[in-house]
């Protein structure tokens, strides 16, 4: 004779392994290129913009410094900034400083 016990954790199912969740999320940032801050395993923290992503790693773009291919099992976390990058023009020049002449 069974315990009503066993045969109900029997039939409980495992969690889906993808739920398709994380590619939403990344698709969004990406899509609103939000500053984000990525958090490594060995504790180190990058900034920059999704621009592209994969089932293996993620392409963060970064103003001022070399773009980084990142392994997904490398990170521990993703958050937000909080603020929008400014999308690049074709032909703008950058001003650096106040623009006061000298």
């Amino acid at each position: 004779m069974t315990s009503p016990l066993s045969s109900r954790h029997r039939s409980k199912a495992p969690p889906p392994g993808d739920t398709g969740q994380e590619a939403l999320y990344l698709r969004s940032l990406s899509d609103r290129q939000v500053q984000i801050s990525i958090k490594l395993r060995d504790g180190e923290t990058v900034r920059g913009w999704i621009e592209y992503f994969d089932d293996a790693m993620v392409r963060l773009t970064r103003e001022g410094h070399p773009n980084l291919f990142i392994y997904k099992h490398q990170i521990r976390s993703i958050s937000e900034a909080g603020r929008k990058h400014a999308p690049r023009r074709e032909g703008a020049s950058e001003t650096i400083g106040d623009g006061a002449a000298s």
